[in-house]
């Protein structure tokens, strides 16, 4: 495939849509970790997270096949997810804010990196097919593909501003791609749990997907409960 020839941007067009299309739940999760930074470090959050992040996406691209064969990976990846869609929803109290001036952009962009990385563990699959084998198609989409990225979670941050709920919302997708990677590990033989319950594949997804939006909601609501109990007076 030459480059500029009409097959070149024709697969590079479909990189592009099809990293728009997959990253959605990405720019969720971009929001949700700047939204409690100082608003001077927002912006600087989400381009460097968004930026590092492809990066880290084109490098896992490169050798996703072998990735994804590793049996217990995505049962790790889904048990970070979980912890990361809990703590998403943890308020920042008085005692947090000298943690956050120093350095909650780092810890920002460094959840941003770890939830990007367990969540594209199958995105990078249909990139890597609409590339075809080209390296030089697979970063350039890529690339392109960072200020659609940045845009949408700066987008999405300021929705988060006037309508907080969707931080509940956000933690629950986190939740819901959890238990969707949790029954796709190898390790888990899920075809024969499949098939003693009478699910399909697609079935059990959704269902261990709901129970992992139940868990982060259920885990973050009893925490916040606890926190706002220990921070009344006696």
């Amino acid at each position: 495939m030459e480059f500029g020839s009409a097959a070149f941007i024709l697969a590079l067009i479909q990189i592009i849509w099809v990293n728009i299309l997959l990253s959605g739940d990405n720019a969720v999760v971009i929001a949700l970790a700047a939204r409690s930074l100082p608003a001077h470090q927002q912006k600087k959050a989400i381009v460097i997270g968004s930026a590092a992040a492809i990066v880290m996406r084109i490098i896992l691209t490169l050798v996703a096949a072998q990735l994804l064969q590793l049996p217990w990976l995505k049962l790790i990846g889904s048990l970070l997810l979980l912890y990361i869609g809990v703590s998403l929803l943890m308020p920042e109290g008085e005692e947090d804010e000298g943690k956050l001036a120093k350095n909650g952009l780092m810890a920002a962009i460094r959840t941003i990196l770890i939830a990007d990385l367990v969540m594209s563990l199958d995105n990078v699959i249909a990139v890597a097919a609409a590339a075809m084998g080209n390296t030089v198609l697979l970063v350039l989409g890529l690339a392109i593909s960072i200020p659609l990225v940045i845009f949408g979670s700066a987008l999405l941050l300021k929705v988060i501003e006037r309508f907080p709920l969707i931080v509940w919302a956000g933690a629950a997708l986190l939740g819901f791609i959890a238990g969707e990677l949790f029954v796709n590990d190898p390790a888990l033989h899920a075809e024969a749990l499949e098939a003693s319950m009478g699910l399909t594949h697609h079935g059990a997804e959704i269902a261990a997907g709901v129970v992992g939006a139940i868990i982060v909601l259920a885990i973050g609501k009893v925490l916040m409960s606890r926190r706002g109990s220990g921070d009344q007076p006696a």
